[in-house]
């Protein structure tokens, strides 16, 4: 059924649409700073922490959506080249070390954000609290482990009998 939405889809990919409309809102208004800069003589004072924000959240939420769809860095030639034993106990020791780091990251993660909750600090212009501007870190940490424990999930139950 090609036309139908179905709204699982739209809130497993919802890191994705947001990462978009936030990077639509740099791009517009990046292209607005410039004009307020130098054709009209008023630039904006705030242009470059809102810029800032939208970086952060764009990559943090971007990240998940790699896990998810298998597109994270990866050096599989050398791998490939092993004998399928050697590559099934390396491809075993990656996923191990991937989710270790992950987890790892979500903890300290997990530490700055509450040391900005406890700290109360807020961006110079604006007064956002920095707390509110990287929320997303461990968010999106949550986000990746999960994305990565399902996308290899997947994978092993659509290989016939396991391999890997």
């Amino acid at each position: 059924m090609k036309g139908k939405i179905y709204w699982k889809d739209i809130f497993l990919n919802l890191d994705v649409y947001v990462s978009s409309v936030i990077m639509l809102i740099l791009i517009v208004i990046t292209f607005l700073g410039v004009i307020f800069r130098y054709i009209v003589g008023n630039p904006f004072t705030w242009l470059e922490e809102v810029q800032l924000m939208c970086m952060v959240w764009i990559g943090f939420l971007s990240a998940g959506a790699a896990f998810r769809t298998g597109s994270h860095i990866a050096i599989e030639m050398v791998v490939d080249a092993l004998p399928q034993t050697a590559q099934r106990v390396i491809n075993w020791l990656i996923r191990i070390i991937v989710l270790l780091v992950l987890s790892y990251l979500f903890k300290q993660c997990i530490g700055y954000f509450l040391l900005f909750v406890k700290n109360g600090r807020l961006t110079p212009v604006l007064r956002i609290p920095y707390s509110a501007v990287y929320f997303v870190a461990p968010l999106s940490c949550a986000l990746m482990i999960l994305s990565y424990l399902s996308y290899e999930i997947k994978g092993l139950m659509g290989r016939k009998g396991g391999d890997n």
